[in-house]
């Protein structure tokens, strides 16, 4: 069966999780060797660690861009081999490939002329800036990898190759692990650079990855091909691929934007504290990329059978990806709330990192299923053309706790509390009052004192717990 009769023919659930099982073995290697990264880099020192989770934030809107072309280009192509049109499809591929090298130069002129200037915005404190400025700056002037990487698996995803995309990034995610350690510490003869050599190993990782997703699109993809030759630009092309594109780059470039918010308000408590947070969205990361995997695995599924009008399949995909995301949703709410500690022990955590980081992954883990579900929606909506719907979904779920975050910061709370309620903010667009804060029940115990001899009262907190 090729890949455009098993988009066609074959059952919906079945022809879904044989897709979806690679991408979210890839999406789970990519987020393993992220984590891989914090676990060498900790034992550096903490605050080593505090730098890569500052940094983590530009890296995030480096994904977001990235992804997102990647996506509103994985939509069109599939509609397009769904309309029988690949000479169609192989000229949009060729557009999505020149505005990924096109992006890939604004973030390496980023890199070269600004890596300072971001590095003095996200902390005021010299040691900080300095371990900054090595990690970014690699990884911006060397992005190639990652934007190349992902243009060539979303080709692969397109025809139904999941496969082959999977292997690509366990290629890049092996050797970057494998240099991790070397470059990092310094071993087989290799100079020891410390978390310069961490973004070294991330970014060979990524160009080596890219390799092979490309060479695997030239010898193995049947139908997408890049062809210069008689090659005509388009800009109908590009508004088809950020028609779907846009919003999912403004849903996940909010995430970035919410990140550097809660690591500026975290500094104010303590490095520590930005040190568990760059460790919490890690792991969660990690535990949302199998629901990742399916919805990537949705878009082409979906895209198609939409392109070529057969309605009832398109249901069928819904029928499937709801309840399978809501098992995965269940599973990471499972684990977040039996082995915070263990968890955190990972990253050789610290006793002051354990004391707030295991009620806020406690906390975290409730909204869970609230996420998944907006994320599925979001693919599934991105499959039939519409990304608004991704981005309003994305948005609410980042922005939703956005009016707790100035009382997160409240010196009431004190900082192990303030930890927690950001948190809880920052993933699923909940407001969660903290328990057990003794400091908050004394001052309530204060001002219901004042009232009752007629004094005015303190000044009250403004918290709510709302959905």
């Amino acid at each position: 069966m090729n890949p455009k009769n098993k988009l066609a023919e074959m059952p919906v659930r079945p022809l879904l999780y044989t897709m979806a099982v690679p991408l979210m073995l890839s999406l789970l290697i990519q987020s393993l060797y992220n984590i891989v990264d914090s676990i060498f880099v900790a034992r550096l020192s903490e605050t080593a660690l505090t730098a890569a989770s500052l940094v983590y934030a530009i890296q995030f809107l480096m994904i977001a861009i990235g992804v997102g072309t990647a996506v509103g280009l994985n939509a069109l192509l599939s509609r397009k081999l769904g309309q029988k049109k690949p000479e169609e499809a192989c000229r949009a591929a060729t557009t999505g490939l020149f505005l990924m090298l096109g992006t890939s130069l604004v973030f390496t002129l980023v890199g070269l002329l600004f890596s300072n200037q971001i590095a003095a915005a996200l902390t005021n404190d010299p040691e900080l800036q300095q371990l900054c400025r090595e990690y970014l700056s690699v990884n911006l002037v060397f992005c190639w990898g990652i934007f190349l990487q992902t243009y060539g698996q979303r080709l692969l995803q397109a025809v139904g190759d999941t496969v082959l995309s999977m292997v690509s990034l366990i290629i890049g995610a092996v050797v970057n692990i494998i240099l991790d350690p070397i470059m990092i510490f310094g071993l087989l003869g290799c100079p020891a650079m410390g978390i310069r050599g961490a973004a070294i190993a991330t970014v060979i990782g990524q160009l080596i990855g890219a390799a092979a997703a490309l060479w695997f699109n030239r010898v193995k993809n049947p139908v997408i091909h890049v062809r210069l030759k008689g090659y005509r630009f388009l800009w109908q092309d590009v508004a088809d691929i950020y028609r779907v594109g846009l919003p999912t780059i403004v849903m996940q470039a909010i995430g970035s934007v919410m990140t550097f918010a809660v690591n500026g308000i975290l500094l104010g408590v303590s490095s520590t504290a930005v040190a568990f947070f760059g460790i919490y969205y890690k792991l969660q990361n990690f535990l949302m990329m199998p629901v990742n995997g399916l919805g990537q695995a949705a878009i082409p599924v979906v895209g198609f059978n939409y392109g070529s009008g057969q309605s009832d399949r398109v249901k069928q995909a819904w029928k499937v990806l709801l309840p399978t995301g809501v098992v995965f949703a269940l599973c990471g709410t499972a684990v977040f709330l039996l082995f915070p500690a263990q968890l955190l022990g990972l990253f050789s955590a610290s006793d002051e990192m354990l004391a707030f980081g295991v009620p806020a992954l406690r906390i975290i883990s409730v909204t869970f299923l609230f996420a998944v579900t907006t994320i599925l929606c979001g693919y599934f909506a991105s499959g039939l053309g519409n990304g608004v719907v991704n981005m309003i979904g994305g948005a609410l779920r980042q922005l939703g706790g956005a009016g707790a975050l100035p009382v997160a910061a409240d010196p009431h709370y004190g900082h192990r509390k303030s930890v927690v309620c950001v948190l809880g903010v920052g993933s699923s667009g909940l407001r969660l009052q903290p328990v057990g804060n003794e400091k908050r029940t004394a001052e309530q115990g204060k001002v219901r004192q004042n009232k009752k001899q007629g004094a005015p009262p303190g000044r009250t907190l403004p918290l709510q717990f709302t959905i």
